[in-house]
């Protein structure tokens, strides 16, 4: 049994990094999902507004039977102006159960953090854990080591009690 288990997990994980053009990202999917968190919190705007940078995954597919994973593309702004496309892949162990859209918003408090994020091979442990959107989140939302996670969900349900991590992409865009 635990080895079917861990056998669906892994083809879980696989069709999540490797999901169809879906879930593609374009700048009016990230600007729909930043909106959605402004309605969200207001407080949002002066985040969007006051960090150095941010990433934008309007879009990230989740699941896990046992064995768990995410997947989501999203675009990459330097004090306001479009530079670049990163992608999230998530990986998960423990009791967990379902599957769950989600959009993701990583701000980078100064252009030390933002240029980590740059680097390739930057990655969240378990230890870095996202803010949940919600009414009045911003207030107390603050950056740890110069970056600031929030979530907000779009549908789905799942059962978690997992620890795992991030990892992330990023290509700069060429001048326009």
């Amino acid at each position: 049994m635990n080895r079917m288990i861990r056998v669906l997990g892994l083809a879980l994980i696989f069709s999540l990094i490797t999901l169809p053009p879906a879930f593609a990202q374009s700048e009016a999917d990230v600007q729909a999902a930043r909106e959605r968190f402004e309605e969200g919190d207001p407080g949002m705007q002066g985040w969007f507004r006051d960090a150095y940078a941010y990433a934008v995954f309007p879009n990230v597919g989740k699941g896990g039977f046992g064995i768990g994973g995410a997947h989501g593309k999203g675009l990459v702004y330097e004090q306001g102006k479009l530079v670049g496309k990163s992608s999230l892949i998530q990986v998960t162990v423990g009791f967990q159960f379902g599957g769950q859209a989600f959009s993701e918003v990583i701000f980078f408090k100064n252009k030390i953090a933002f240029d980590h994020f740059t680097q390739e091979n930057f990655e969240f442990g378990a230890q870095v854990s996202a803010v949940a959107l919600s009414a009045g989140v911003s207030a107390d939302l603050a950056y740890s080591g110069g970056v600031a996670v929030v979530t907000a969900t779009k549908g789905g349900l799942m059962y978690e009690a997992s620890i795992g991590g991030q990892k992330f992409t990023y290509t700069k865009i060429e001048e326009r």
